[in-house]
């Protein structure tokens, strides 16, 4: 799976991923059972910005609340979509994105740029973004969480990750690498974005969906 790129001193970026192994094979856990049943027993290793994941203010902020101090209602929430698909690579949006009369307060706020359909490919890399006005309205507009279908919610090339610093800065949960948001367009439903809880963890993974209502 892509994991997230780091730039490296001499300007290369190193990507990460997860690995995934047999940690214990049907035939090492036999003898245990005194060879009446088996079990296959899987080991995970993975940095927790990976796949479909949620930025806790802890990733930005060290006195930010991490994972484990995330509520249920912070991570399920109506949910509204924003289509800003047609927006080519390394291009910014703004607040007038959002049509007039959409609800925001306390919502999950998804922008659909379409980029899911790039993902594993070099393209994926070359995503646009939100903008700075765009981050100040959402925060003024009270939204609860904001996600997007591209691997990162800043502009890569903006070294102060202004929606990552003032979003999280609000307590406002970030969720990045979203997919199947071109299948919500006009729907009314609840967001679930759900992690496994980890104390002094900055994100997590989640099996992100949409419960129609």
């Amino acid at each position: 799976m892509p994991g997230f790129k780091l730039r490296n001193e001499d300007g290369t970026f190193t990507r990460f991923s997860a690995r995934i192994r047999t940690f214990l094979t049907r035939e090492q856990t036999l003898p245990k059972y005194n060879g009446q049943c088996s079990f296959e027993i899987t080991e995970i290793s993975f940095q927790t910005s990976i796949g479909t994941y949620i930025d806790s203010p802890y990733h930005r902020h060290a006195g930010g609340k991490d994972i484990s101090e995330i509520a249920i209602s912070d991570v399920v929430l109506p949910g509204v979509v924003i289509d800003v698909r047609g927006r080519g690579g390394f291009e910014a949006v703004s607040p007038d994105s959002i049509p007039p009369g959409t609800p925001l307060r306390g919502r999950a706020v998804l922008f659909n740029f379409g980029w899911d359909k790039y993902w594993g490919s070099e393209e994926y890399d070359s995503y646009p973004f939100i903008s700075k006005e765009l981050i100040d309205h959402l925060i003024k507009s009270g939204v609860g969480l904001v996600g997007v279908d591209t691997e990162n919610i800043d502009d890569i090339h903006d070294l102060k990750r202004p929606a990552h610093t003032l979003l999280l800065g609000n307590d406002i949960i970030v969720a990045e690498n979203l997919a199947g948001l071109d299948k919500l367009h006009g729907m009314s439903f609840r967001f679930f974005a759900v992690p496994i809880k980890g104390r002094k963890v900055a994100a997590m993974p989640v099996r992100a969906f949409a419960e129609l209502i």
